[in-house]
This record gives structure tokens, sequence and C-alpha cells, in this order.
């Protein structure tokens, strides 16, 4: 079956009865996991609503919050950490991790960040984003490393997604509006999928030009699940 992750992100405006109910409806959706990010103040300082983006980071101060919500609603939760020391708070408390698109630029390039070194000392998981087949470097063939095909767009359209380089993948990050990438993307073989989720796609949060609501989100892995017993 498909691994579903549901991006949470930083729609959840660092409101915890908010990251709550996305966790919620992600699991009745049938989302396998929910995912947050962790970054600070100087990496965001230059955006428009900065200071809304630093309430949704996870830290040193809300990491444990965050893990207890998982727990009662019975859903796992991970990261994407932006710098090293986000790894040390997070690694007692996650299963794995996701490294941005822009950071694992450099592993294809045979090459490792003191943030990535941190990542993989931690022997977990690890979920990479690229635009670029991995083949070709050393990493491809890690048992550690999930590679998922994405387009980074905010948002990317249909045609901009070669459904073709799919074969070099686990599987696809989603950043199209629509359902129909990441549908087509799990028929196609994606064993992994990460679409960003909102609760109202009518509320300004940041992410949701990119994101499925409850709705689109619950529609979405029906039929992914639908065409997994067609393949069968």
């Amino acid at each position: 079956m498909v691994f579903i992750i549901g991006e949470i992100g930083v729609n959840w405006n660092g409101n915890f009865e908010l990251a709550r109910e996305m966790m919620e409806n992600a699991k009745k959706a049938g989302c396998n996991a929910v995912k947050f990010q962790a970054f600070h103040y100087d990496m965001v300082k230059n955006h428009p609503k900065s200071l809304l983006l630093t309430e949704t980071t996870i830290s040193k101060k809300n990491v444990e919050s965050i893990n207890e919500l998982s727990k009662s609603v019975g859903i796992e939760w991970f990261c994407t950490p932006m710098y090293p020391e986000a790894v040390d708070f997070l690694d007692p408390y996650v299963k794995r991790f996701k490294v941005r698109e822009i950071d694992g630029r450099h592993l294809l390039e045979n090459k490792t960040t003191p943030l990535i070194d941190r990542v993989f000392e931690t022997d977990k998981e690890v979920i990479v984003s690229s635009q670029i087949s991995p083949r070709n470097c050393k990493y491809f063939n890690s048992q550690k490393i999930k590679w998922l095909y994405c387009i980074p767009k905010y948002p990317c359209q249909l045609e901009e997604i070669d459904f073709s380089n799919l074969r070099d993948f686990h599987g696809f990050s989603n950043h199209s509006p629509q359902i129909i990438a990441p549908l087509m993307a799990t028929i196609l073989g994606a064993t992994m999928l990460e679409v960003h989720i909102t609760s109202s796609k009518s509320s300004e949060f940041i992410d949701n030009n990119v994101s499925l609501d409850y709705t689109d989100l619950k529609e979405l892995i029906s039929l992914i699940r639908q065409s997994e017993k067609i393949k069968k």
C-alpha cells in the first residue's frame, strides 16, 4: 500500500486545536502520517508573514505538545528539520526525517551538509524530495533514503510534471492543487506520497495554494486505495 503523508507544514498557524483537527482529519481520510517543519526566525525573516511563520515551527518549546497530540489522535508525525540543532530535539520523538529539495541537492552532488550529516547520524529513514533523478548519485541505492519526485514550485501546473521521471523515485511530493497529479503518481507506481493539507481553502493559510482540503484528501485517498485493489 502507498504510504501517504499529510503535510500540515505551516498551515496550522501555531494553533494546537487546529493541529489536532488536522491530525484527526488526516487520520480519518486514511493518511499514514502527518508532517511538520522546523526552522528558525532568521530563515524566514524576509517573508511578509515572518511572525506568523515562526508560530508554526516545531521547536524545543512545543515538540512535546505536538508529540502528545499525535499520540492522542493515533497517527504518526515527523518533521522536516531545516537546521542541524533541530534534529537533536526531534530525534526522541520521530521515526523518520524529511529533507527539503533545496537541501537534497547536495546529495545529488555526492556531498553532505552539517544538517544532512546530523540526520544520517540518527540512522532513521530519510525522505528526500528532488526534481532531478538521483540515479547517478552514490546515495541512490541507500536503504535508508526514500526519494520523492517533486516540482519545487508553489503551485506547479500539471503539465510541468514529467511522470516518466517516477521510475527513478520511490514516490511523489505534490505541489499541485488538483488531486489528479498525486493520483496519477500512485497509479504509475509511487509507493510514498506527500500532499499538503489545509482545514479551509477559503482561509489565508500560507501554503493553501498547494494544499488539499479534507474533502479532496478523503477523495484522493479513496481513489488510491481503490486503484490498489484493481492492481491486485
